[in-house]
Parts: structure tokens; C-alpha cells; sequence
């Protein structure tokens, strides 16, 4: 048996990790409308397994060391199995299908199903997994089972050329190139050692403006939103790109570094990248899992000019396209950043610009039409995917593709907004290519409306009064509903009205009234808040002093203050100190509950007030630390 590559191991290693899951599946439907010959179907897609031994392949462990078991075509059972399915339930069929994991051991990375929907109407779903699989190889397999079901269909077999190399080939030519790490003139060593260098203190998680906190383990779940660049603004990139000596995607680079620096990820901007990894002319026609991932690290520090920030990603991207041999697998093993199931290593956005050949099948008498995909697996917090569209003429007629996003982290509104800026970003750095990173407006004219108006338009009529007549006025609205509840202790709005009239009638015998000062040192309890609204039943204001303050914090603001009186418990009057010159009335002293539970509770009067209370009047009075390290007092009025 035949090692695995080292694209491979990674996935096999996940898939150890997670348990069957279909994240990596790759999923094809196909609508065939017409005469659809379905023994040439079936022969044509066991001639391309046989034609390409990865699709035959299996991935048992031996001693927990993976291997490729490459299989006879003979002993594949690769089956076309037919479902009658009605148009409605179609979707349902296929998201089922399309879940069913693979289990690497023992299946081969190929399904094919078929369901027909009448005589002449039928969908054919390809489910590959990534492991043997990537976006070109799509591609190839459309082209092949095309040439293949054409030829079987005149009752022939395919006359293609043999593929010069296979998969296991590539696999063992990969190791081969790379070479010892230790053998310090390995390409190896050599590649790994600038990777080192370029990605040293490489930021562990992207800051990102999610909507959730991240999940301690990634599910995957993942939704996709549309994004659209139209011809306009497609030319304005590529005379950009011209110019400045850059390719169109170095450009789309920029500006989504630009985007989310913006949005705040700060200055040190990680994008990962796909390449085709097929470094030799031999791998062109064969399918399999070659696609590597890149890490482009964008330095958007010191506000450049985006043409500024255009000549750092130049230097950057062709420095790592030179070093794209080291396999991203071996170069996380290397790095060894702090591992976390809750994202993806290195980084956490992806940037696409999709150039592989469009995958079409050319099916004798059929007409084929791609269906849309299920819900997609997200790999990445957020993965941005374009491909270029050219007119009859060769001139630029758009960009279109799409954003793939983790639905544990974002809701689709802030997605959606998320393209759309991107866009507005690349419009403003085409048409003023001087403009700095810190001048590029991320938000639209509804946007700036919606958060410089609408989130500051906080005025409200509120009622005229003191803080005593509210509550009494809710108090005769619902006398027995709940207004207090701490512990086990509850009382309704007119027993806490009550008691709290009895502490205020006390608190006025002692010349409490308007403009008086009551410092209240006491921990969070039922008599804590009976406390606050009889002071300010009395028409005082009252002084919050945390018994857990330094003693010297305490006894400042005791002597600035100059309170009437103070409040206190038993447990806590022991903190404020042995020099206090007022009056301190301890509220859960036995004899004072005694004292206080004959005074009459209701409201009260006006007489009873030394002065009238106004909304003027200070409610309270807190102490902050001052600019200077001394606190300072300041009265808030009702």
C-alpha cells in the first residue's frame, strides 16, 4: 500500500478527528432532460473510475498510519442506483443524499445516484469526497464521463489516450520532490524555512465583526450569500491591475484586507488562498486531490495609499506563489499554532478567483442544466469565491460568485452587508487609487443614515416629576405586583412603599429634606433599596459608600460629603471608620426594626417634607477618581 499525500492526510486526519461527517463532500446534480440512456450512464461512470485509480481508492489505517489501497476495477462496485421521486420532493431527496458521509476505510469517494422524475426527465447526483477530489478535477470527470457515455452509447468502449501518471504516482513523486526537512537543501527545508520567516507572530484569530462568540468546537454549518461585480467596475480592476503591474487578484487581495482592516481586524491581515497545485504538465488530465491552500499575509499598518498597499501584496503573494510546494498540512505541522477545534488553523477567510475550466457534460441527445447546491459546509469563518466573465470580444463583462459563511458566527443580513461593502471598497479604490486605507468609507448612504441618525435618535418624552412620585404613581397602578425580589424575600410595590415611608418619616425627624446629603454604606440587601427611596422620599439625596472602599476612600469621602446622616448595617458600620461626626442609624439593628415598625406607612404629606422637593433637587450623589486621584462628587438630580 501507498502512503497518503499530504493534502490527504490532513483530510483523513479530520475525519478521525470529527467522525463521518459530509463537510468535505463535493456534490454534483445535474438535470438531464430527454432520452438518457441508462446502461451507457452506468458503463461510462465505471469506465472513469477504472481510468482513474484515486476514484477507486480506499484509506485504511495500519498501526494508525493511513495508507492508499488503490482497488481492481473489477472489485468496485460502483452502482447506479434509480429513485422515482416527484419534482417537489426532489430537494429533500438530494440534501439527504448529499449528507451521507463517507467512510474512508472502505468506501470509495465516489456515489452516483439517479432519480427519475418522468420518462424523459432525470437528475443525475455525483457525490465525490475531497480526499480524491478537487474543483478542477470536476472538470476532468465531466469531460471523461461525456467521451465515455458518448462511445457507450454506439455500444463501444472509450478510445482516450492512457493517463501518462496516476494519483499513487503523484503521491510518491510529492515526497520524493520535497525532500528531508533535515536535509537542509531540500526543497523542503528551504520552503519551510521562508514560511517560518513570513509567518512569525502571525495573529492566532482573525478579529472578525460576528454576530455570535465562537463556538468552542466549529460545526460547519454554513450558508451562502451572492456577490456581484459588474462589468464597470470588473474593467476598472483590470485597467488597475495593469497599471500597477499586479494581477486582478492581488487587487480583489487588497481590497478585502482593506475591508476588513476597516471593519476591524486590525492591521495584520491573513488570507488564505487556493492553487491549483498542479505543478507539472502530467497532472493536467488527472483527477484528484491537488489543490493547495496558501496563506497571504497583508500588512495594512501605517495607513498606506491602496496603491501602496498594492506593491506590499505584490511582493508578498510572489514570494508565496514561488513557495507554494510545502503543503499547507506540513506547514501547520510545522508552525504548530495553538490548536482549536473552534477554527481553522493559520487562517480564517479564503479568497478564491476561480479559473478552472467550467465543468461540463456533453451528453449525446440530453439537454444538461447544473441544479443549485444544497446548504454548503463552511470550511472558513468566511470564504469569498469569484470567477471573471469576459464578452464575445475578450472585454471584461463582470465578476460573479459568491460568500460562504459559518452560520455559528454570522446571520445572513450581516453577510449580505458584508459583500456589499466589499464592493463599495473596490468602487472607491478603482476610481481613486491614492485614496489611504483610513479614507476608504466601508458604509453605504442608508448605513451612515441608519447609525449616525437613527442609532442617535434616542429622545423620549419622559414623565415631568421626582423620583418619589413616579414610584408612588406605580405603586397606586399596581399596588400588589411584584417590585422587590431578593433571596427568598419578596415584596409587592405597597409593601415597599410602606417601609419605605416609614424610614423616610425617621429620616425627616433627623433634618432630612432637599439638598441634604445621606450617605448609605451597606451591602446589596432588601434594606439596601428601602434605604434609597426613603431618602429620597424625605426629599434628600443619597451618597453610595462601598464598605469594601479602602478605609482612606471611605473616610475622604465621608468628609467631603458632609452627610445628615448615615445609613448602615450592624455588620458594616464597623468600616466607617471611629472618627464619624454624624448620626448613623443602623437599619437591621433589632431595636431600630423595633423603633421603625411603629411609624405609620403610608405616604408622605407635604408638611411632612421640611421643603417642597422639585426635579432640580439632587437625587444622588456619586464620588468618581477624579483626573487628579482624588475623588470627586458629582450631584445628579431627579
Amino acid at each position: 500500500m501507498i502512503p497518503l499525500s499530504f493534502a490527504q492526510r490532513r483530510l483523513w486526519f479530520l475525519g478521525e478527528l470529527e467522525g463521518p461527517n459530509p463537510t468535505y463532500n463535493i456534490p454534483a446534480a445535474l438535470r438531464l432532460t430527454g432520452e438518457l440512456d441508462r446502461g451507457a450512464l452506468h458503463a461510462a461512470l465505471r469506465d472513469v473510475v477504472e481510468r482513474h485509480e484515486v476514484l477507486r481508492t480506499v484509506f485504511p489505517a495500519v498501526d494508525g498510519i493511513p495508507r492508499q489501497r488503490i482497488l481492481g476495477a473489477e472489485s468496485v462496485a460502483l452502482d447506479l442506483p434509480v429513485a422515482e421521486v416527484a419534482e417537489a420532493d426532489l430537494g429533500e431527496a438530494l440534501a439527504r443524499a448529499c449528507a451521507l458521509p463517507f467512510d474512508l476505510s472502505c468506501d470509495v469517494p465516489l456515489r452516483a445516484r439517479l432519480y427519475a422524475l418522468g420518462p424523459d426527465e432525470h437528475v443525475l447526483l455525483l457525490v465525490m469526497h475531497h480526499i480524491a477530489s478537487d474543483g478542477w478535477s470536476m472538470g476532468l470527470l465531466a469531460r471523461d464521463v461525456s467521451v465515455a457515455y458518448a462511445a457507450r452509447r454506439r455500444g463501444l468502449a472509450p478510445a482516450w489516450e492512457p493517463l501518462p501518471v496516476q494519483y499513487a504516482d503523484y503521491t510518491l513523486w510529492q515526497l520524493d520532490l520535497l525532500g528531508d526537512e533535515d536535509d537542509p537543501e531540500s526543497v523542503l527545508a528551504e520552503q519551510l524555512a521562508y514560511w517560518r520567516a513570513a509567518l512569525a507572530g502571525l495573529p492566532e484569530e482573525l478579529a472578525l465583526p460576528a454576530d455570535r462568540p465562537r463556538p468552542a468546537q466549529v460545526t460547519h454549518h454554513g450558508d451562502t450569500v451572492g456577490l456581484s461585480l459588474g462589468a464597470d467596475l470588473h474593467r476598472g480592476l483590470a485597467e488597475l491591475a495593469r497599471a500597477r503591474g499586479v494581477t486582478p487578484f492581488m487587487v480583489l487581495q487588497a481590497g478585502l484586507a482593506v475591508l476588513l482592516s476597516r471593519l476591524g481586524a486590525g492591521t495584520d491581515i491573513p488570507i488564505g488562498t487556493p492553487v491549483a497545485g498542479r505543478t507539472d504538465d502530467a497532472l493536467d488530465d488527472l483527477v484528484g486531490f491537488f489543490v493547495n491552500s496558501l496563506v497571504m499575509r497583508t500588512d495594512v499598518s501605517g495607513d498606506p495609499s491602496f496603491t501602496e498597499l498594492l506593491a506590499r501584496v505584490r511582493e508578498t503573494d510572489l514570494e508565496a506563489f514561488g513557495h507554494q510546494d510545502v503543503p499547507f498540512e506540513r506547514l501547520v505541522e510545522d508552525l504548530a499554532p495553538t490548536r482549536s477545534m473552534a477554527r481553522h488553523p493559520l487562517f480564517q477567510v479564503m479568497l478564491a478567483l476561480q479559473n478552472n475550466a467550467e465543468a461540463v457534460l456533453d451528453l449525446p441527445g440530453l439537454k444538461v442544466a447544473p441544479l443549485p447546491g444544497t446548504d454548503a459546509p463552511a470550511k472558513f469563518d468566511l470564504s469569498f469565491a469569484l470567477a471573471e466573465e469576459f464578452d464575445a470580444q475578450g472585454a471584461p463583462a463582470g465578476l460573479t460568485g459568491s460568500v460562504t459563511y459559518a452560520t455559528d458566527l454570522f446571520d445572513r443580513g450581516s453577510v449580505e452587508a458584508i459583500a456589499e461593502r466589499f464592493v463599495r471598497v473596490l468602487e472607491t479604490v478603482t476610481a481613486d487609487p491614492a485614496v489611504t486605507v483610513s479614507q476608504v468609507d466601508v458604509l453605504g448612504g442608508a448605513e451612515r443614515a441608519w447609525v449616525l441618525v437613527d442609532w442617535n435618535d434616542t429622545g423620549r418624552d419622559v414623565p415631568e416629576g421626582t423620583l418619589p412620585e413616579l414610584f408612588e404613581a406605580q405603586v397606586a397602578r399596581t399596588p400588589g405586583a411584584t417590585a422587590l425580589v431578593f433571596d427568598d424575600a419578596e415584596l409587592t410595590y405597597a409593601e415597599l412603599n410602606a417601609r419605605a415611608n416609614r424610614l423616610a418619616r425617621v429620616l425627616a425627624e433627623h433634618g432630612v429634606g432637599p439638598e441634604s446629603l445621606v450617605a448609605v454604606s451597606m451591602e446589596r440587601s432588601v434594606e439596601l433599596v428601602v434605604a434609597l427611596l426613603a431618602v429620597h422620599k424625605a426629599g434628600g439625596a443619597y451618597v453610595p459608600v462601598d464598605p469594601e472602599y479602602p478605609a482612606d476612600r471611605i473616610a475622604y469621602v465621608l468628609d467631603d460629603a458632609r452627610p445628615a446622616l448615615v445609613l448602615a448595617a450592624v455588620r458594616t458600620a464597623g468600616r466607617l471608620g471611629d472618627a464619624l461626626a454624624v448620626p448613623c442609624l443602623l437599619l437591621d439593628d433589632p431595636e431600630f426594626v423595633a423603633h421603625l415598625a411603629s411609624r405609620p406607612g403610608d405616604d408622605l404629606s407635604v408638611s411632612e417634607r421640611h421643603n417642597p422637593l422639585l426635579p432640580s433637587h439632587p437625587a444622588y450623589v456619586i464620588y468618581t477618581s477624579g483626573s487628579t486621584g482624588r475623588p470627586k462628587g458629582v450631584a445628579v438630580p431627579h
